[in-house]
């Protein structure tokens, strides 16, 4: 039929998300662009933006990917804290782990480029980590720990979280990683052992 798309745009958009991810924004051209998922760059502009507003549907797609996975990991925070916590960053060790896609964390790799990119992009990655301070903030007010408890932690986890997936980058191996987690989740069972 004439006119009708002849891709799949989630497929298109998984491949450019993986394509950023692996290589970053200023590193990925058109051309990557366009091996990558297959569509010449008259259809990449057509279908689905311009680079700016492919990276920013790309990132979005990332967010909200994990992030759903990081809700479901978070969920039973008023229950079990301390295992909700170790199945948050168990989302992010898994991913880590996952041949399938790049080392790293979309979010950080962009957040550490903030300098070279456009203003949307920037204020983007900025957003996406305010979301995930607020999604633990969420979870541990469940657990019954003081304000300043719960404000600290929340910046500490997200910290702790972004840093594993630098530290992947880098090359640290998945023991040396489950150590940082580690540490992080024993200075919580003690603050949860203190909890009025």
């Amino acid at each position: 039929m004439a006119g009708k798309k002849q891709f799949d745009v989630d497929v298109a958009l998984d491949a450019a998300m993986i394509q950023f991810w692996r290589s970053g924004y200023a590193d990925t051209s058109l051309d990557d662009l366009s091996a990558a998922t297959g569509l010449n760059r008259s259809s990449i502009y057509s279908s689905l933006g311009d680079k700016d507003a492919l990276y920013l549907r790309c990132l979005d797609r990332y967010a909200t990917r994990y992030g759903d996975r990081y809700d479901q990991a978070l969920a039973s925070a008023a229950e079990d804290p301390l295992r909700a916590m170790r199945g948050f960053f168990d989302v992010t060790l898994q991913r880590i782990a996952d041949p399938d896609v790049p080392d790293g964390c979309m979010v950080a790799q962009t957040t550490m480029a903030i300098p070279a990119l456009s203003g949307a992009i920037a204020a983007r990655a900025i957003d996406a980590l305010a979301s995930q301070q607020a999604r633990l903030r969420n979870a541990l007010i469940a657990t019954k720990l003081t304000a300043g408890d719960v404000d600290e932690f929340a910046v500490h986890f997200v910290a702790v979280n972004q840093s594993l997936a630098v530290m992947s980058r880098a090359g640290a191996n998945q023991r040396q990683l489950r150590t940082i987690v580690g540490i992080s989740l024993n200075a919580f069972s003690r603050a949860l052992s203190h909890r009025s």
